[in-house]
């Protein structure tokens, strides 16, 4: 499956709860939680490519499944993490006590983000 692609943020939840948890300021918190997000990905074989622009923010993050990389974090923060594609369709890593699961199903983009009992979730179409 090829996930190459803009997808635009339709909905979330708990976004406020899990911004917190991992240190986001609340004013960050207030000025982002209503902004409507644009992920652009591109994929070349087992090597992805993703920008994502929130508001006047944006973050390029590039990994090949499998090998370890540098990606940066919604803090800013330089984080090490593996992503690994579990089945053809969910891309799936792990890094400071967070599991991110990014799930496509046509044109629906179904992101996780999990830190301890706290569930980030938020659905994109594609545009």
């Amino acid at each position: 499956m090829n996930f190459s692609g803009k997808y635009q943020v339709q909905t979330q939840e708990n976004y406020e709860a899990f911004m917190k948890a991992v240190g986001i300021p609340d004013d960050v918190i207030q000025k982002g939680k209503d902004i409507k997000g644009v992920s652009e990905i591109v994929q070349n074989g087992k090597h992805f490519k993703f920008t994502i622009t929130a508001g006047s923010k944006v973050i390029q993050n590039e990994f090949t499944l499998g090998e370890e990389c540098e990606m940066e974090f919604m803090t800013g923060e330089k984080i090490k993490a593996v992503v690994q594609l579990e089945g053809d369709n969910k891309l799936v890593t792990t890094f400071k006590g967070i599991k991110s699961v990014t799930e496509f199903n046509g044109d629906t983009v179904t992101s996780t983000m999990t830190k301890g009992d706290i569930v980030f979730k938020r659905i994109s179409k594609r545009i």
